[in-house]
């Protein structure tokens, strides 16, 4: 892996300033982190790359992992784009996008751009849409979040503030207020309805033990979309490039090539 370097990205609100990590050489994929922040996505991000002969770029969303965030810049769409203006700055062709959980919702939002330089997109246990009867579980205090998120909660990294040094619970204070920010409710009214102008080829991939966002509104999102293809992992949540990484490389592999 490269060492991490600032793209500043022009925008209709002004510059912002996005720091972005890459590794392996190839086809572009770039990869959209969720709520849990930048590290959720470092070590899948290696794994694919290397599994993959991909050139993998993972972005921080400003105001993640103690970067900057622009005060212009307080929305999902904003977020888009932001990654429409990074897939020009980085001169990509033909790339995937993939993202979890919010970072699905980005993705989502990006394809509704239609940037010429976007290929295609996975969606990881997205959020973003409103599902009669399957709620976003926005709200899920830091002690139950590893039962909401994953198969086998024994596995996941401790949120214990006891056990953290200051530092780390100071980025993650700020991954919170971020996500806050840019996701209020986790969902938006109107997105479902918008998703079937959605016009580049798309995976959704769910967890089948995902509490955040239940199966069936992974399910809805797929339906959504046309043409696009549902898939439910076995034996993970919903986190799986942390819970059930190789998992998820291999649901990703044939459509990352193309």
């Amino acid at each position: 892996m490269s060492a991490p370097t600032s793209v500043n990205i022009p925008t209709s609100f002004g510059t912002v300033p996005l720091t972005v990590d890459q590794r392996g050489s190839g086809r572009p994929v770039v990869v959209l982190h969720g709520g849990a922040g930048p590290t959720s996505v470092t070590g899948f991000a290696d794994l694919l790359a290397d599994a993959t002969g991909t050139r993998v770029i993972t972005p921080t969303h400003p105001g993640f992992g103690g970067t900057p965030r622009t005060e212009t810049l307080t929305t999902i769409g904003g977020l888009a784009e932001v990654y429409a203006g990074l897939l020009d700055a980085l001169q990509l062709t033909n790339a995937t996008v993939i993202g979890n959980s919010i970072g699905g919702w980005i993705a989502s939002e990006l394809a509704l751009r239609h940037p010429p330089r976007l290929g295609r997109i996975a969606l990881v246990d997205a959020v973003g849409i409103e599902v009669a009867g399957h709620p976003v579980a926005g709200a899920v205090p830091p002690s139950k979040l590893a039962e909401y998120s994953w198969y086998d909660p024994s596995k996941a990294p401790s949120l214990d503030p006891a056990t953290l040094p200051p530092g780390v619970l100071d980025i993650l204070a700020g991954n919170r207020a971020a996500l806050a920010l840019y996701g209020g409710p986790m969902s938006d009214a109107g997105l479902l309805a918008r998703l079937n102008a959605v016009d580049v080829p798309t995976l959704v991939l769910w967890g089948e033990a995902d509490r955040i966002v239940d199966a069936d509104y992974g399910r809805a999102f797929a339906a959504a979309i046309p043409g696009a293809r549902f898939e439910l992992l076995a034996r993970t949540g919903h986190v799986p490039q942390m819970e059930t990484p190789q998992l998820l490389v291999e649901a990703l592999r044939a459509f990352v090539a193309g």
